[in-house]
């Protein structure tokens, strides 16, 4: 009786060892310019993060009023009590206090006039809420550029290594290059989304800001125009 061998007897299976990857190896396998590149990219993350945070607690304390405010200024001017009045808005640390102590400052002049001062003093609190926030849209809109660039740097650099092996580079090596330059493309992407993000969450939130304080406005204005 003859034993016939099949293949899978004789040949052993061979072992498949996957490849991890590492993202501290594929930044230091990118040479150089790969590490420079990425560098750049992790100060402006954390810069784009310091401004975001440091912005949305800023306007998160702007926003914060008493909703008797408004009342308590309106009882005073009312009672002809102006310096009380004064006082109430300098206590009160909101772009809304300082908004109806300017006005309050120019009680007895045209109403033209108190309103143009409002409207420049909160120009100035609009200028302070956007402090630094156009850092943020330069981020978003540089860091894909500059992880883009990097990859382009690091094709560069592995067609240059074909070009010098006279195209009989191996096939792997080019491979490793190309996958390790498309990193900082990846982390161009992630630095423009997060800051993308936190832009347009910070102007969100500073646009309620500014309503808030055109609704009060009105309301100052409102209370001049009160019969007597």
């Amino acid at each position: 009786m003859l034993l016939f061998q099949t293949p899978t007897d004789s040949v052993e299976n061979p072992e498949v060892q996957e490849k991890t990857l590492s993202i501290y190896q594929l930044i230091v396998d990118g040479g150089l310019g790969s590490i420079i590149i990425i560098s750049i990219l992790l100060v402006l993350l954390a810069v784009a993060l310091y401004i975001y945070f440091e912005r949305i607690f800023a306007i998160k304390a702007a926003s914060k009023i008493d909703k008797n405010f408004m009342n308590q200024i309106r009882d005073n001017v009312s009672a002809g009590k102006l310096e009380a009045a004064k006082i109430l808005c300098a206590q009160t640390d909101s772009p809304v206090a300082r908004l109806t102590e300017k006005g309050i400052a120019r009680i007895g002049k045209p109403l033209e006039d108190i309103n143009k001062a409002i409207e420049n003093a909160g120009t100035l609190e609009v200028y302070k809420l956007e402090k630094n926030v156009s850092i943020l849209a330069t981020v978003a809109g540089a860091a894909p550029m500059i992880g883009f660039l990097g990859t382009v740097i690091g094709m560069i650099i592995a067609f240059g290594e074909m070009a010098n092996s006279g195209g009989q580079a191996e096939m792997g090596a080019l491979a490793g290059g190309i996958y390790t330059a498309m990193t900082t493309t990846v982390a161009g992407l992630i630095v423009g989304i997060i800051a993308y993000i936190g832009y347009n969450h910070l102007v969100v939130k500073t646009d309620k800001v500014v309503h808030q304080m055109e609704a009060n406005a009105v309301d100052f204005l409102d209370l001049l125009n009160e019969p007597v």
